[in-house]
C-alpha cells in the first residue's frame, strides 16, 4: 500500500507553520516561525502585523518543510491547510497559498479544521490511539469537550459559554503582572505559591458547558482590592479552581459517554498543574493521552494529521475554499 503524504499548514494566529506527514502519524517535518517575540512589545497578538509576517514567512517556511522532509512537491498527495477558527488575515495567508500551490502542482486541496487538528495531535504521539475517546480541549480560542466518535466525526458535550480558558489565562497574567505570553508565566509563577485563596466556580444544571469570566472578574477584584496579596497565590488558586471545574466536567462526560480513553489537546493542554492533575483520573478502566508539548501549540504537523484523515474519507475541496475565523467544529 502506497504512503500517503499531506503537506500541512498553519496559519490561523501567530506561527507560520508547514509540516509533512506520512500516513497521518508520522512526522517527517513540522517547520515552525514563531511570532511571539514581535507580538510580546505589544501585550497581545495583533492581526494585521500576523498577517504581514504570514505572507513573508509562508513560501521560505514550505520550502525548509520540504527539504528536512526529503522530498519535493511532486511528492506530496494532499495540501491541508487551516481554513479556520482563526484570525481572518492570518488564515487567508494560509488558505491562499494552499489553494495556489494546490492549482500549480495539481494536487488536491483538503482543508483542515483547526481544532480537529489539536486532537489529532495526540494521533502523532500515540500510534495506538484510535476513536472512539473524549478530548478535552483547552486553548487560546476554545474550551470544549469533544466526544471523537471517528477520525472525521466529533459531538460537542460541553464549551464554554463565555471566555475560553487561555483567554482567561491570559487576562490573569496581565493582571498580576506578567508578560505576554501569560500562560506558561502563570505556570511557573503559580508552583511558587499555594492555592489559599477561594475563588467562584460556576457549574450549570445538566449541562457540560464551562464559564471562566465569574473567576476571571474574581481575581482581578482581589488583586485591585489586596495591594499585599502574594501573586504566586493568586496563580496557584485560579490554576486549581480552573482545573477542578474541567476535571469535574470531564468525569461527568466520560460517565455519560463510557468512554475507555481521554485525550487532551489545545495550548493550555502545556499547563503543567492541568497536566498533573488529569493524569491522576488514569487507572485501569480509564487511560489517559497527552499530546508532546512542542504539539500542544500550534503546528502545522496536527494540521497535516488532521487533513490526512479528512483526504481518506474523500473529502475534497475547490479553490473557492474561504477563511472561516468562526469555524465550528
Amino acid at each position: 500500500m502506497k504512503d500517503i503524504l499531506t503537506l500541512g499548514i498553519e496559519t490561523s494566529c501567530d506561527e507560520t507553520s508547514v509540516a509533512v506527514i506520512k500516513n497521518g502519524r508520522e512526522i517527517l517535518s513540522n517547520i515552525i516561525d514563531t511570532q511571539i517575540p514581535i507580538h510580546e512589545k505589544y501585550g497581545g497578538v495583533v492581526p494585521e502585523i500576523a498577517s504581514r509576517n504570514h505572507v513573508e514567512a509562508i513560501s521560505r517556511v514550505t520550502k525548509l518543510a520540504l527539504k528536512e522532509a526529503g522530498i519535493e512537491f511532486k511528492d506530496i498527495d494532499a495540501i491541508t491547510p487551516t481554513y479556520g477558527p482563526g484570525l481572518v488575515g492570518a488564515l487567508l495567508v494560509g488558505v491562499s497559498y494552499a489553494k495556489a500551490l494546490s492549482f500549480a502542482i495539481n494536487k488536491p486541496l483538503v482543508g483542515v479544521n483547526h481544532i480537529q487538528g489539536h486532537i489529532a495531535a495526540n494521533y502523532l504521539t500515540y500510534s495506538e490511539l484510535r476513536p472512539p475517546f473524549i478530548c478535552l480541549l483547552i486553548s487560546g480560542g476554545n474550551t470544549q469537550i469533544v466526544h471523537v466518535k471517528d477520525y472525521t466525526e466529533f459531538e460537542i458535550l460541553g464549551k464554554t459559554r463565555d471566555d475560553a480558558i487561555g483567554e482567561a489565562f491570559d487576562k490573569v497574567a496581565r493582571v498580576v503582572g506578567l508578560e505576554y505570553p501569560g500562560g506558561p508565566k502563570v505556570d511557573k509563577l503559580a508552583k511558587e505559591g499555594e492555592a489559599n485563596i477561594k475563588l467562584p466556580k460556576t457549574h450549570f444544571e445538566n449541562s457540560l458547558d464551562f464559564s471562566f469570566s465569574g473567576i476571571k472578574t474574581a481575581v482581578i477584584n482581589i488583586n485591585h482590592n489586596n495591594k499585599d496579596i502574594k501573586k504566586a497565590d493568586l496563580c496557584a488558586s485560579f490554576e486549581k479552581a480552573v482545573t477542578e471545574v474541567l476535571i469535574e466536567n470531564v468525569q461527568k462526560a466520560l460517565k455519560q459517554t463510557n468512554a475507555k480513553s481521554l485525550a487532551i489537546a489545545g495550548g493550555v493542554s502545556a499547563n503543567s498543574y492541568i497536566r498533573n492533575e488529569i493524569l491522576k483520573l488514569q487507572n485501569e478502566n480509564l487511560k489517559i493521552y497527552m499530546p508532546d508539548m512542542k504539539l500542544c501549540t500550534d503546528n502545522a504537523a496536527m494540521i497535516a494529521s488532521a487533513g490526512y484523515y479528512n483526504f481518506i474519507s474523500g473529502k475534497r475541496d475547490n479553490l473557492d475554499l474561504n477563511a472561516i475565523p468562526n469555524l465550528k467544529l
